[in-house]
């Protein structure tokens, strides 16, 4: 019996000691990217007809700061389309509430000018409205439009179209498009407009006021003028990986149809998955939201570069995971990084700025600064 229980006690150690060495192996596999594909990179001429923007392109990766960018450079052999910005400052994101922000909180400051507690959409500290500049654009008769990688009903982009006491009213924040005239919106969240609890079918709701609403991507990026809601996933889109280039095709869709309207147009772009990325501390994760999010940017540089009245900011709504490169390879790809936190931190976050107006997004600034600079320079002109 005694011969038995030692036997017990040290099947158990050794079960522990591989489950911790498998653990950390585990873990060791997350936070290693190892090299995959790159692409090449274009350098694009700063040269532009206007002092003042016609259109402009808010394009931010959610929880992406200076290190995973750095990471996305890395991988891509020591270059991003990103490097094309000459113009580059530094936000800072805390909400009203807390120290550390959430999406819901920055989303709003950037899209409204306005601080307001974490979970906020689009209200302030009182739960009153706050107007968003694509309502504002609306007014002006400057065409709108929204892409995320996300569910199109997720903070980010829903502090752009709605008006919510809770991120989390998701059914609601769908129910707030049919309140605008926004003209293009592509993302997920399917499901938010037809599977609800109300018993609505906000897909016919949305047909009834002239939107093209379609779920697969192939037959999206078909579509060239009107309006399109294009709901691509039942709920968020899946990783890099297995979308393909949606991002950029979305993104390059909206385009396209934004700018057959004459009197300019504002969308806001999200690499919603680097946020997610930087939760699970996963950098292989983390590398290929980054370079999807940054080739999307290539495509908008593509636009902006040859249109020359086109200002493209980017910047992210918060900083995601503590995020660390402890080693790497400029030639291999390869991007060791580190952790600190499975969630946000308070650190700045880069904003970068190429186009007419560009200057004005340099130094240290806050983030409601970016909404009221964008609205200076598209409605106020």
């Amino acid at each position: 019996m005694k011969r038995l229980s030692i036997l017990i006690v040290i099947l158990l150690i050794g079960l522990s000691v591989f489950a911790q060495q498998y653990a950390t192996d585990s873990i060791k596999a997350l936070r290693l990217y190892k090299g995959s594909e790159t692409y090449d990179v274009k350098i694009f001429p700063h040269k532009f007809k206007t002092d003042i923007p016609k259109n402009i392109i808010l394009m931010i990766g959610d929880g992406m700061g200076v290190t995973h960018v750095y990471a996305g450079m890395t991988a891509n052999r020591g270059h991003l389309f990103i490097e094309n910005f000459k113009s580059v400052g530094f936000a800072k994101t805390n909400s009203a509430s807390n120290y550390i922000t959430d999406s819901a909180a920055s989303g709003t400051a950037l899209a409204s000018g306005k601080k307001t507690y974490n979970g906020a959409i689009g209200v302030d500290t009182n739960r009153q409205i706050v107007k968003n500049i694509i309502e504002d654009a609306i007014e002006n008769d400057i065409a709108t439009g929204l892409v995320s990688t996300s569910a199109i009903t997720h903070a980010t982009p829903a502090s752009f179209i709605s008006h919510q006491a809770s991120r989390n009213y998701y059914e609601a924040i769908a129910a707030d498009f049919l309140k605008t005239d926004i003209d293009v919106f592509i993302g997920g969240g399917y499901n938010n407009f037809t599977k609800r609890k109300d018993g609505r079918n906000l897909v016919e709701e949305l047909e009834e006021k002239g939107y093209k609403v379609l779920q697969d991507i192939n037959k999206i990026k078909k579509i060239k003028k009107g309006k399109l809601a294009g709901l691509a996933a039942p709920d968020h889109m899946p990783r890099a990986h297995e979308r393909g280039d949606m991002l950029p095709v979305a993104t390059k869709t909206a385009i396209n149809i934004l700018d057959k309207d004459d009197d300019g147009f504002f969308l806001m772009v999200e690499g919603s998955q680097i946020d997610w990325a930087a939760h699970d501390n996963n950098t292989e994760y983390v590398v290929s939201e980054v370079l999807d999010f940054d080739r999307t940017i290539g495509e908008v540089l593509k636009f902006a570069s040859k249109d020359g009245e086109t200002l493209v900011i980017v910047t992210a709504d918060h900083e995601t995971g503590g995020f660390s490169i402890i080693g790497g390879n400029m030639n291999t790809g390869v991007v060791a990084g580190e952790f600190g936190t499975l969630g946000h931190t308070s650190v700045m976050v880069p904003v970068f700025a190429y186009g007419p107006g560009a200057e004005k997004f340099t130094g240290i600034i806050d983030n409601t600064d970016i909404h009221k600079k964008i609205k200076e320079l598209l409605i106020e002109n």
